[in-house]
């Protein structure tokens, strides 16, 4: 029996001393540092550092340095490492670094051991170390050892384990994980401290925790701790929308941009052609130019050498006869040759002077480039001018992007829905969209449960109108035609918990603290306690009414009402006691049309729906006109109604039918 028990703990200790070793090579020296996961195809640097390729590849593609200076930098270290053959392509770099053989087989021994430590997970750890094969029956969630029957006698009977609870080895991935107290080592640790914000075991809450208020055991936070964690989940759901979405735009920008440089790209060189163009028509005149003239000038240059000839040959004849005449000797020859000499037959004059007088000759041909004044035009030369238009990151929400749709039809439905108004809840980590359907007589919550879309219906006997939150998990709803006002929870199934009656029949409703309410009917907006009796009524200011028909409220962060009145066309902010802040009341293009919901986003500014021009106003916290934050194409199909902005920066914009989920990128 002792033998046994000795054999055991031997085999837990080292088996938990194994376990530790393994979890720390593989922490330590098998796993990647990019990409944190075990080696794949590890390559190792000039600095000994060793990555994934693939990780490696992804990294250099981050670095416009790394591939102008054709190296690859360390992510640990930064030193660089060069490239044996940059010419190729970035995405081989990675693949010409020397493989980790070493590492590599670091990593295939790792996995050929867990492999075998799985095929052998349903013998009995304890008899394999004693050299036998025997089948588990029960699995020990504390000390992480699969033990056949006999040795399952022997664990409970060990002082150092009598106390341990087994299971079923097919269950053993359920078993909750057990946390020992790093002071006190045989207890648990059951329990947390509010005040100090430590988890603690029995001893500890003696020893150290007496004086504190709020000690509590870890089961019953459980609730509370799901529920955040399913919250802070749908957080992240959100963010990785809207980082999807980024990606998405990003890329298409990218995509755009190349398209635009392409074009611009083309246009430069077209400019640049044509001035090329225009400066070998230049050149192709000046040539033309300078060929005429020289012809011109060769031609009479061909003509006065003609000319010359001429007389040459001339006066050559008149030489030859006057030789005669002297060579005879005779007297009537001499005189003769005299007389056509003295009648003046023969002229010794320039021909050439006589005839081209009038004409000015060409002395020479010299071409001076005007090279100053050509280098200065070219330099004042402007082909063209590349204009950039930047976003305005001044007062302007990022613009919106369509993420989702939610039809606000449902089985069951009478008719056609007629969407009044909106809310959005976060309830145990579950988004709920609630709206109110006029036609259908109901209130209809929209979520999605186990990767399903789903939806409630809650039937109301008559139409409703306005909703507002009234805290986490619970809304209320105006029916005006019965007088009332219900509390509806959101489970996110719609559960209805009250009705209270009123004395008049309320449009549009808005909680302004935990005792009383908003409430808008015709031509005035009373303040309700929570029985829906009326503490006071706003009408009129300087005896002129107020409102209208004043449909949607909304409450501010600061506790200010928003008043939104398709009657009077105009917005009003007044504070909680009724005062008038100020009037959003634009005329001429902007004057508002049919204004319908009105919500603020986490940052202050105000979004107004206009239904007849279908768009949504963006005004800042004060009330002024920023822009035109979103227009529906298809507004006169779908009708917009209401709008309301979530805590996660996603805005729902509530048409006649159906509910569009948009996120600011």
């Amino acid at each position: 029996m002792y033998g046994c028990q000795y054999v055991l703990k031997s085999v837990i200790i080292v088996r938990m001393a194994t376990a530790g070793l393994e979890k720390k090579v593989k922490d330590n020296f098998l796993t990647c540092s990019i990409c944190f996961e075990m080696y794949t195809d590890p390559c190792t640097l000039r600095c000994d550092h060793t990555f994934c390729r693939k990780c490696i590849t992804s990294y250099i593609q981050t670095r416009p340095d790394a591939v102008q200076s054709k190296t690859i930098p360390c992510p640990c270290c930064r030193q660089d490492t060069k490239v044996p053959h940059p010419s190729r392509p970035v995405e081989e770099w990675a693949g010409q670094i020397k493989a980790s053989i070493v590492i590599q087989g670091l990593i295939d021994t790792y996995r050929s051991d867990v492999a075998v430590q799985e095929t052998s997970s349903t013998c009995c750890t304890i008899c394999q170390q004693l050299g036998e094969t025997t089948p588990g029956a029960l699995w020990c969630p504390e000390c992480e050892v699969a033990l056949c029957d006999k040795c399952v006698k022997t664990h409970r009977v060990t002082p150092t384990s009598l106390n341990h609870d087994l299971c079923d080895l097919s269950s053993r991935s359920k078993v909750k994980r057990m946390i020992k107290c790093t002071e006190h080592k045989s207890n648990r640790v059951e329990f947390h401290c509010q005040d100090c914000g430590k988890a603690a075991c029995q001893t500890c809450c003696i020893i150290y925790h007496r004086a504190c208020k709020t000690v509590v055991t870890i089961e019953s936070m459980k609730p509370g701790m799901k529920a955040a964690l399913m919250e802070k989940r749908l957080g992240m759901e959100k963010r990785l929308k809207v980082r999807s979405k980024k990606v998405d735009i990003r890329n298409e920008k990218l995509e755009s941009n190349s398209r635009i440089t392409e074009s611009a790209l083309q246009n430069i060189r077209l400019i640049c052609q044509t001035a090329i163009s225009k400066i070998k028509q230049k050149e192709t005149q000046l040539l033309d130019e300078l060929n005429n003239i020289s012809q011109t000038y060769a031609g009479k240059l061909q003509a006065d050498v003609k000319m010359e000839e001429i007389e040459m040959q001339m006066y050559r004849q008149h030489c030859e006869f006057i030789d005669q005449a002297l060579v005879s000797g005779c007297e009537m020859d001499l005189y003769d040759a005299y007389q056509v000499w003295e009648s003046g037959a023969v002229k010794m004059e320039d021909v050439r002077d006589t005839e081209a007088a009038d004409i000015r000759r060409i002395e020479d041909i010299i071409f001076t480039p005007d090279t100053d004044n050509v280098l200065k035009v070219l330099d004042n030369l402007q082909l063209g001018k590349t204009d950039v238009t930047y976003q305005d990151q001044g007062t302007c929400l990022p613009s919106l992007v369509l993420v989702d749709t939610r039809d606000g039809r449902v089985s069951g439905d009478d008719g056609e829905p007629y969407l009044q108004d909106v809310t959005v809840l976060v309830v145990d980590g579950v988004q709920t969209c609630v709206v109110t359907d006029y036609n259908n007589k109901c209130v209809k919550s929209f979520f999605t449960r186990n990767n399903h879309s789903s939806h409630s219906k809650l039937p109301l006997g008559n139409s409703p109108k306005g909703i507002t939150q009234l805290n986490e998990k619970q809304v209320m709803v105006a029916v005006p035609l019965s007088l009332q006002i219900v509390t509806i929870e959101v489970t996110p199934d719609l559960v209805l918990l009250s009705t209270t009656k009123t004395r008049t029949g309320y449009d549009s409703l808005a909680v302004l603290n935990p005792s009383c309410l908003a409430a808008g009917t015709k031509e005035r907006m009373d303040i309700l306690d929570m029985a829906g009796h009326v503490l006071r009524s706003v009408i009129t200011e300087k005896k002129t009414l107020l409102f209208a028909y004043p449909d949607y409220i909304f409450v501010t962060n600061k506790g200010n009402i928003l008043v939104s009145d398709y009657g009077k066309k105009y917005v009003t902010c007044l504070t909680s006691e009724g005062d008038v802040l100020w009037r959003y009341a634009p005329a001429g293009d902007k004057a508002l049309s049919y204004p319908c919901g009105i919500t603020t986003t986490s940052t202050g500014d105000i979004l107004l729906v206009d239904r007849d021009t279908y768009k949504v106003i963006q005004l800042t916290e004060s009330g002024e006109f920023v822009r035109e934050l979103l227009t529906l194409e298809d507004g006169g199909e779908t009708g917009m109604r209401d709008i309301f902005c979530d805590k996660y920066g996603f805005l729902f914009l509530c048409t006649d039918t159906e509910v569009k989920e948009y996120v600011f990128v």
